[in-house]
Parts: C-alpha cells; sequence; structure tokens
C-alpha cells in the first residue's frame, strides 16, 4: 500500500465518522451513513494535469473522486474540466472528507478555491472564466478586458508567496488573498508593485473589475 493511501485512511478514520477501506493500488472506498459510498483515488502527485486524470479514470471506471493528497498539489485547469465533465470530484483530502460526509462526491471541486471560484463566476461584470490552474483564472471582462487573477490562500499573504506564485505560474493582473480571515502583509503589497501587479481583498477586486 502507497503511502498516501495508509495516511489518507488514518486520516479518515481519525476526523471523520466516514470509514474507509483499501480496495486496490491507489484506490480506497468511504462508506458514510445515510450517504452513497465514495471510490476515490489518493495520488501523491505534485501536479495532476488532464493525462494524469484521464489515467485514473482509465485505471478506475468506478472512480467518485480523484483527491491529490500533497497539500503543495497543483492542479492544471483542463484536468480539472476533464474531471467535472465526467462527474468526478477533485481535490485535497480535506474536500473528499467533507464531500464524502455530504453526498456529493461527484461533484466535489477543491474546497480551498470553490467559494472564489464560484464569485468570479457570478460577478456581473464577468462574462468568460477560463481556469488555468485551480488558483490561476483569466477572466474576460463585459468590457472586453482580459484579466490575469492568481489566488493566495494564506491567512496573511507574506512578500515571498507573491513571489512564488509569480515565479510558478507568471506573470498575472492581481494576486487575491481568498482567506477571508487575513489579510495580505505590506511586504506582500510591496512585492506585488515591484512584480507590476497588485495584491487585494475581494472588495477591492470587484472594484477593479467593475471599472478595468
Amino acid at each position: 500500500m502507497n503511502w498516501q493511501v495508509k495516511y489518507a485512511l488514518a486520516n479518515i478514520a481519525k476526523e471523520t465518522r466516514s470509514t474507509a477501506e483499501h480496495v486496490e493500488g491507489e484506490l480506497i472506498r468511504i462508506a458514510t451513513p445515510d450517504q452513497p459510498d465514495v471510490s476515490a483515488a489518493i495520488s501523491a502527485a505534485n501536479e495532476i494535469g488532464a493525462a494524469t486524470a484521464a489515467s485514473y479514470r482509465e485505471k478506475y471506471p468506478e472512480l467518485d473522486f480523484l483527491c491529490g493528497y500533497r497539500k503543495t498539489c497543483v492542479w492544471y485547469g483542463e484536468a480539472i474540466q476533464y474531471l467535472e465533465d465526467a462527474g468526478i470530484g477533485w481535490g485535497s483530502l480535506g474536500t473528499l472528507g467533507s464531500a464524502a460526509l455530504d453526498g456529493n462526491a461527484n461533484s466535489a471541486s477543491h474546497k480551498v478555491y470553490k467559494f472564489a471560484d464560484r464569485l468570479l463566476r457570478q460577478y456581473g461584470q464577468v462574462q468568460e472564466v477560463i481556469r488555468e490552474y485551480d488558483r490561476i483564472h483569466r477572466v474576460s471582462l463585459k468590457s472586453g478586458t482580459s484579466v490575469r487573477i492568481g489566488m493566495i490562500a494564506d491567512y496573511e499573504p507574506t512578500a515571498e508567496a507573491v513571489r512564488s506564485l509569480w515565479d510558478d505560474f507568471g506573470p498575472v493582473d492581481t494576486v487575491w488573498n481568498i482567506n477571508p480571515n487575513g489579510n495580505p502583509s505590506p511586504d506582500a503589497i510591496n512585492a506585488g508593485h515591484e512584480l507590476g501587479c497588485e495584491v487585494m481583498k475581494w472588495d477591492e477586486l470587484r472594484e477593479y473589475l467593475r471599472t478595468a
């Protein structure tokens, strides 16, 4: 049994009222009272692209949810679209645990980015959203302007977090601190200015998109 499967089984047993068992390879089955069973693959990949997602679906046709176990796991937009079109949920172990309890594993998405993604898609000035990565969105506005937005979920993003996002995913127009309880540090805001982007919370981003 792979290391990430062992940790996933142990954490599910410890933190939820669900029970989980190993089926084969990276596949586990989660049982929750009054909810459908969930077949989930637990991946140790650092990045999950469309080819990786498709290989899991081919290997495990009964798949309900693909879990990127590593906290640092990056999901490509093509993989997200592929899984959502196939009726397979995706995200972290925390997302999987919540989805099993709620009975919506097939439609669940990474809980860290879910609310922010929905906010963007529902904002009236937005015409189209292209998700390049789990945390990078390219937004076309009704004004005709295109804006590339990077998301950071840290409580208090640092200058290093802003620079890392830029280095790992390329230039963005804005960095959105999506943690509702925190605020970017002054150093993070200054780092954004040095790179040529704004670091902001939702209220500022909404105004930015309204006037862009």
